[in-house]
């Protein structure tokens, strides 16, 4: 649907659009299932947390995706940008320390296949 709405639409613009239609449905579902006095009490750690994860991934992810969406074919930036789960995956074992296992190694190697194939 995105590549769609960029048709006439900046990327930087519809980032905007999405993020303050999705901010306001968060909001309302927050608050309709009583989990608005636990947002207003989150600590400042948590707060900058999830607000650099959002800035990272909301912001610059979604922009870059908009961008690309706009200058090239659908069904080549998509795959591409699947391969959220290979940064995750090395992330997760140089940050976090998480153990290599031989089925996040087959996992690694398909997602990096894809990539390969649809490049």
């Amino acid at each position: 649907m995105e590549k769609i709405g960029l048709a006439r639409v900046d990327p930087l613009i519809g980032v905007t659009l999405r993020s303050t239609i999705v901010t306001a449905g968060l909001l309302i579902l927050t608050f309709l299932l009583g989990k608005g006095r636990a947002l207003v009490e989150l600590d400042a750690k948590s707060v900058l947390i999830f607000g650099a994860s959002g800035i990272m991934a909301g912001l610059l992810g979604m922009w870059t995706y908009y961008m690309a969406l706009k200058m090239e074919a659908t069904s080549k930036i998509v795959p591409i940008a699947a391969c959220y789960p290979l940064v995750t995956t090395l992330l997760s074992v140089l940050i976090l320390k998480e153990g290599i296992t031989l089925p996040r190694v087959i996992g690694t190697a398909l997602i990096v296949s894809g990539i390969w194939l649809v490049k």
